[in-house]
């Protein structure tokens, strides 16, 4: 028995640190999945917010595993220190990019000049906010596909923000001088007309040597549906403008054929009837992430006025039965956002299954 004795010592030295390992590593996975995968993101937080609190548990377990360990005090000294320098040295290479991203969607939020599900364009980018995080902020762009740009990049380029409440969109052609103006201006109003867009107007931005460049603006409301409007106006245009009898030819056109000088360079097949832009609308499937951060995000604002409302309602004097009764109806209104916050986080969890 004298032989198995030093078995038996090192045994009863290290269980109490395998226990305190094994303990550590249940907390961290069911904080995890509770965290992660069960919860919902309260209002006003995000996904990055929660990783970090696992981050800084995963941390403290790995210190108290260190200082559990049946060492030396010296020897358990120095391993606090090499892992104190580790994560220094971690910090050291990865502060210029990670505080320069952290710093910079701080100054994002701060700012509020955009939302989920806004239409954004920076340096040649163009899409919808779907994602936002502390260091980096997706856009879903018309592809369908999903951009990730860092917080950084969005802070030192040109950003612009399409407004939610309305843009005006536009389009240009160019018509020979031959064309009498209020002929092409008519035209080109009529078009703006037929795709839906109010308070339209008519530029002549350019006298070429040749043509001059007429552009056509209107403003559009619903601005989820930009891509649409943007080609139902220039589908618009061509039919006003060959309706209207005008040629839609190349400035330096030639032809070395004898033909009637009554000939038009229209196409011959019958001018179609006005399409109903709202018939065809991919950006309900291009955008369809944006659109569900869009809706996630108004949740979580309506939930905050509706909590605010509740706090403001208790925190004042009057106790009266108005008061109470518009108590109970906000809290039921809160159950009825709680519910479909947690409808829509299980709805994103299945997408991003679906997607890995």
């Amino acid at each position: 028995m004298e032989e198995f004795k030093w078995i038996w010592e090192l045994v009863r030295e290290w269980v109490p640190t395998l226990i305190i390992l094994l303990l550590g590593i249940l907390l961290i996975s069911g904080s995890r999945h509770v965290l992660l995968n069960r919860w919902g993101p309260p209002p006003g937080q995000g996904r990055m917010t929660r990783q970090l609190l696992i981050a800084s548990l995963a941390g403290i377990v790995l210190v108290v595993f260190i200082l559990s360990l049946p060492i030396g005090d010296s020897a358990r000294g120095q391993l606090l220190s090499l892992l104190g320098l580790l994560i220094t040295a971690a910090v050291a290479l990865s502060s210029t990019t990670l505080l320069g991203n952290a710093m910079a969607g701080f100054m994002l939020r701060a700012m509020r000049n955009f939302r989920a599900g806004d239409f954004i364009i920076v340096n040649g980018h163009r899409g919808r906010v779907s994602d936002k995080g502390w260091l980096r902020t997706e856009i879903q762009t018309e592809r369908r596909n999903l951009t990730t740009l860092p917080n950084l990049y969005l802070v030192t380029n040109p950003m612009t923000v399409i407004r939610s409440s309305g843009t005006f969109i536009s389009a240009t052609v160019s018509l020979g001088y031959d064309v009498p103006r209020e002929k092409v201006e008519k035209c080109l109003l009529e078009a703006a007309e037929r795709a839906e867009l109010s308070d339209a107007f008519v530029f002549v931005t350019e006298l070429g040597d040749f043509s001059i460049l007429y552009q056509v603006a209107g403003f559009l409301e619903e601005v989820k549906y930009l891509i649409s409007a943007e080609s139902a106006l220039r589908k618009c245009m061509l039919d006003t403008l060959h309706k209207g009898g005008i040629e839609i030819v190349s400035p330096t056109f030639t032809n070395q054929r004898r033909l009637d000088p009554s000939q038009l360079f229209i196409p011959k097949s019958r001018v179609p009837k006005a399409e109903d832009p709202r018939a065809s609308r991919p950006e309900e499937r291009m955008f369809d992430k944006a659109d569900k951060a869009e809706s996630e995000a108004k949740v979580e604002h309506q939930l905050e006025a509706v909590i605010s409302e509740i706090d403001k309602l208790k925190k004042s004097e009057s106790n009266d039965d108005a008061t109470k009764a518009q108590i109970e109806a906000l809290k039921e209104q809160k159950a009825v956002l709680d519910e479909q916050l947690r409808a829509q986080a299980e709805e994103k969890k299945e997408d991003e299954e679906e997607e890995r």
